[in-house]
């Protein structure tokens, strides 16, 4: 006897329900040369044979990118139901555009109830799992109905070889999921804590009567635990950028440590030590406690006469990103952390400080977790801003897709305000590892959309980021 039988009995005597059918048809992607062709065979019945939409074959340029990913329905025997097919839609390097294409039910299987609407899901989060931030597919009219009811909507009518379809478009919230678990709550939870006029939701604080600036941090305690070297490096780098973002030069470093022994205190201590050296910035002092649960956090000091803010841009204003793009994803955080600074020189790391006083920007954040999306969010909130990015302008580096990379934490990487769009930087300007482009724009209005290649717009977040509210003072020149 097998024992899942016994689970459904059991529910449906409980529930008056009848237990779930064992599935007719399994979802894949198809892998060999033979799977492949068994689907464009399938597309040729379908589409060349049945429909006559084509004439002898419907083969184009996705069959050859070797990013398309072809998906297929089959019996648990191995017969071929149904197939789709995803792919980036635009030639060159993803920019986080998927479309999907080609969706194709044997007329023998039909009468297979949701084959179509599997494959349609499993599409959709094959996408996102490729790093989608958008995921749009052309559907012939008789099959809006079906991608409506999977939560599809519809952008326009449009006529493709001579019939009528429908452009319709897949909603993903990336981008607004991960504000709402890392940043959404800061607005309730800081209210009554006031922050400097002028600095509202920024990376450090100035610090009143004097040119000093200081900026806290506190590293993940499973990433403590899992990685403690790292972690005391990334202490350190967090910091340094956010000393960095408001234009500030830094003057020295506090730490506070907890850790089970002195071995994994020592841990810790050599990944920030090896930090502090390499950007030429002291430890000043801290707190050390053996005998507790791993934590680690790090106060950083600059002084800048003129703190740059992170909420100082202004509608019309150009966005801008200036990244290190050197480097690959931190081994144990793929799509999460790049590091671009382990492997970098110590006069590359120090150089870094200068990007923002060259830039001489009316708004600086540098990207946090939230990623660049996110962050240009808090930059455009703090400012009384719309944020619109052109994704295909964003500075990415080939290694990463482009939802990992818009959404990671990158290393260094610093999202500006300017008030002149077309100001060039001069390569002079910036240390020659980093890379820089202007690459959307403050607009009325609240949250970040991005702006595509061929002009549609989408929402990545909704509204504000934080709830923090805006800056309390402006520059009104």
């Amino acid at each position: 006897m097998i024992p899942v039988a016994y689970v459904d009995l059991d529910r449906g005597i409980l529930t008056g329900t009848r237990p779930s059918p064992a599935p007719t048809f399994l979802v894949e992607q198809a892998q060999t040369r033979a799977e492949l062709d068994a689907y464009r065979a399938l597309r040729r019945e379908v589409f060349v044979a049945e429909q006559g939409i084509f004439a002898g074959d419907d083969a184009d340029r996705v069959d050859d990118d070797p990013r398309t990913i072809v998906l297929v329905a089959r019996t648990p025997d191995g017969s071929l139901l149904g197939g789709v097919r995803i792919a980036p839609a635009v030639e060159g390097r993803d920019i986080g555009w998927w479309a999907g294409s080609r969706l194709a039910v044997s007329a023998a299987a039909r009468t297979h109830a949701g084959i179509g609407g599997a494959l349609v899901r499993a599409a959709c989060a094959r996408a996102e799992a490729e790093g989608a931030l958008r995921f749009d597919a052309t559907v012939q009219a008789q099959n809006e109905p079906l991608f409506v009811r999977l939560g599809w909507t519809t952008l326009r009518s449009l006529d493709v070889h001579g019939r009528p379809h429908v452009h319709m478009l897949w909603p993903i919230d990336r981008v607004e999921r991960l504000a709402r678990a890392t940043k959404a709550a800061l607005g309730a939870l800081l209210d009554g804590l006031d922050a400097p006029a002028g600095f509202v939701g920024d990376d450090a604080a100035p610090v009143p009567g004097s040119d000093l600036l200081a900026a806290c941090d506190a590293i993940l305690p499973s990433m403590v635990e899992r990685d403690p070297e790292w972690a005391g490096w990334c202490a350190v780098l967090v910091n340094l950028n956010d000393i960095s973002a408001m234009g500030a030069a830094p003057v020295g470093l506090l730490d506070a440590v907890g850790a089970r022994d002195a071995s994994f205190a020592r841990r810790i201590l050599r990944g920030l030590r090896a930090a502090s050296e390499a950007w030429g910035v002291p430890v000043l002092g801290g707190h050390t406690q053996l005998g507790v649960p791993a934590s680690l956090s790090v106060t950083a000091l600059g002084r800048a006469d003129a703190p740059v803010p992170g909420g100082g841009g202004r509608p019309g204003e150009s966005l801008r990103l200036t990244a290190d793009l050197g480097g690959a994803w931190r081994p144990g955080y793929t799509g999460s952390q790049w590091d671009s600074s382990s492997h970098r020189r110590a006069d590359e790391l120090r150089a870094l400080a200068g990007v923002v006083p060259a830039l001489q920007p009316t708004a600086a954040k540098d990207v946090s977790m939230t990623g660049v999306i996110g962050t240009t969010g808090m930059l455009a909130e703090a400012s009384g801003c719309k944020a619109v990015l052109d994704v295909a302008d964003v500075p990415m580096p080939a290694q990463a897709s482009a939802g990992d990379w818009l959404t990671c934490f990158p290393g260094f990487a610093m999202v500006t305000a300017e008030r002149t769009p077309s100001r060039a930087v001069l390569t002079d300007t910036l240390p020659p590892l980093v890379d820089t482009a202007v690459c959307g724009r403050l607009t009325q209005g609240h949250g970040v959309d991005l702006r595509w290649p061929d002009g549609l717009v989408t929402s990545a977040v909704a509204d504000g980021v934080t709830g923090l509210g805006t800056s309390q003072t402006k520059d009104p020149s």
